[in-house]
């Protein structure tokens, strides 16, 4: 196990930041520059203190808040913590209103706790209203939690959802403004959170503006368990659960860098334990501390689930890690340096998985099956190709960039393109909008297999009109982990001249996505914080693109007009 002041080594394989590093040292070693020259500090502090509950005798608190998720139309999943020096169960009461002064109670009961669960508490409460705001809070003996907010999904015919999208919290990198602003949005009908929840590293091994709790890289439960409990002390990322309804994923910094269903970069079994126990440990620790649902308790690597706007939005979450994934290749060639690779050898094996093949055939169901508007999917690493050399695919398909994503998985993402293109027995999909977080950076795309290919005829894209896009994919950047900006200026116009199907990309902003959905488009706004090395409350709107119904491309959009009037925040 690492240490903070004895930091294990390096190990092989690519961080998120040393691979947009790589690409853009790849991306200029592969001529770009030519291309492109032809057409023109916050001092370390330790973790933020509990927030301030009122204390008792027994010494019970609420220290981490409060929080919901995974809402259907009738029930959501409601979460807090009991703070406590005792050893003892603790039995406490809860209550849901229609109001924030809890006058309108709908919904009230006991639920208990303990040790063995590390005093957290999850009650699914049902026998709620479609598309209603409640208000909730928690009582143990004497001491009240603070008041919370949440709201169930609509059903029938529904005019617009409104969402923010976020992914890769770096506590060690900085601050969470950015959780914090889209707490303040009080028109939200949730919050999806696409994975890097937490990460696993020890102090001062990735990020130094703050310490981490325990200072050693994290491999036992009560490692896991110690880490997400100072992450919740954090009072921005208090606010944005206290007052929006959260759907989570995982992604590999839950349980290590670049996890996968044996192993992860990040994990070395002489020295750190057998892998399936640390999945074991870090699953445990994720749905105790997470208000999400339990989706197989025999398998608790599954994590994949649907959620139904009425007849506008499906909502399909993706996992993507440990429960299926087959190694990341990670080793470059000799004409392929920096870890770059091309689609042959073993990259070419359909046998070779990310989600597997029974979540395979249920997203293929799920889309073929859907008679909602629109499809959104969530999901972890990015779905478009990547290139630093262009090519076709009939020459090869050029050079990618990162094993990690969906480039590694060549076969399976035909898999999933095949479905989108239809076949005598079953219609093609429209409106599919992929959601993606990992990469620490903002991208927007038209997706196409070919996209290098400018005849449509044939399998092709064109970049001018989007003719030949089957999807879109919006990815949301980080919340706090680092990306580039030393080289953004040179990197992102290579990188558009390489790969024309991306519309938009920022490699040096912080922030979240605010995705607004009705039945005539779906727009992604990129919503950019000013720093995450001090408190800030200034944020700024960075871009906005759309996807027309039937078009499957983007084009240029407006900013969006909140929701009048929406149901007041929690007090």
């Amino acid at each position: 196990m690492g240490h903070a002041r004895r930091p294990k080594p390096r190990r092989p394989g690519l961080s998120r930041r040393d691979f947009l590093k790589r690409t853009s040292a790849a991306v200029l070693s592969f001529g770009a520059v030519p291309l492109l020259q032809s057409c023109g500090g916050h001092d370390a502090g330790a973790a933020p203190a509990p927030a301030p509950v009122p204390g008792t005798s027994d010494q019970i608190a609420f220290g981490h808040g409060v929080a919901s998720g995974d809402p259907l139309f009738d029930r959501v999943i409601l979460w807090t913590r009991i703070t406590t020096t005792s050893a003892a169960p603790v039995t406490l009461d809860f209550v849901v209103a229609r109001d924030a002064a809890l006058s309108q109670i709908v919904r009230s009961g006991q639920a208990a706790t303990d040790l063995g669960r590390d005093h957290t508490v999850k009650i699914d409460v049902d026998g709620l209203q479609a598309n209603t705001t409640y208000y909730y809070r928690f009582t143990a003996g004497t001491v009240n939690s603070p008041i919370g907010r949440t709201k169930t999904l609509p059903t029938g015919d529904i005019g617009r959802v409104r969402m923010a999208v976020v992914s890769c919290a770096s506590l060690a990198h900085g601050f969470f403004n950015a959780y914090r602003r889209i707490a303040e949005r009080a028109d939200l009908d949730l919050v999806v959170h696409l994975g890097d929840y937490i990460y696993e590293y020890g102090s001062g091994e990735f990020g130094d503006v703050r310490p981490y709790e325990p200072p050693n890289e994290i491999v036992s439960l009560s490692d896991y368990r110690t880490r997400y409990a100072q992450y919740r002390r954090d009072t921005d990322l208090q606010e944005v659960h206290r007052q929006h309804p959260m759907v989570a994923i995982w992604d590999d910094h839950e349980f290590a860098n670049n996890a996968y269903a044996g192993g992860a970069q990040n994990h070395t079994e002489a020295t750190e334990g057998s892998w399936t126990t640390r999945v074991a440990a870090a699953t445990q620790a994720y749905y105790e501390w997470m208000p999400i649902r339990v989706v197989d308790p025999a398998n608790l690597r599954k994590n994949n689930r649907s959620f139904a706007f009425g007849n506008l939005v499906d909502l399909l979450m993706l996992e993507e890690r440990v429960n299926a994934r087959s190694m990341p290749l990670m080793t470059g060639s000799p004409v392929a340096p920096l870890g770059t690779f091309t689609q042959s050898g073993a990259f070419t094996d359909p046998a070779r998985q990310i989600l597997g093949s029974e979540e395979e055939g249920w997203l293929s169901d799920k889309l073929r099956t859907s008679t909602a508007k629109w499809k959104l999917i969530g999901q972890g690493v990015m779905f478009a190709q990547l290139k630093v050399r262009p090519a076709t695919n009939a020459n090869g398909g050029g050079t990618f960039a990162n094993s990690d994503q969906w480039d590694g998985y060549q076969p399976a993402r035909d898999r999933v393109y095949e479905v989108l293109k239809g076949n005598p027995t079953s219609p093609a999909v429209n409106n599919v909008v992929i959601l993606t977080g990992d990469i620490h950076s903002s991208w927007a795309a038209d997706l196409s297999q070919d996209p290098n290919n400018p005849d449509v005829a044939r399998g092709g894209y064109n970049p001018a009109t989007g003719a030949g896009s089957r999807a879109v994919e919006f990815v949301t950047t980080s919340i706090t982990s680092p990306a580039i900006g030393d080289l953004e200026n040179v990197t992102v116009a290579a990188l558009e001249l390489i790969n024309p199907h991306f519309k938009y990309i920022d490699l040096s902003e912080r922030g979240y996505m605010l995705v607004d959905v009705d039945a005539t488009r779906v727009v992604s706004e990129w919503w950019y914080v000013d720093t995450v090395t001090s408190v800030s409350n200034v944020q700024s709107l960075g871009m906005a693109l759309q996807v027309q119904e039937g078009a499957n491309h983007l084009i240029a959009a407006s900013q969006t007009a909140p929701r009048p009037n929406p149901p007041a925040l929690a007090p």
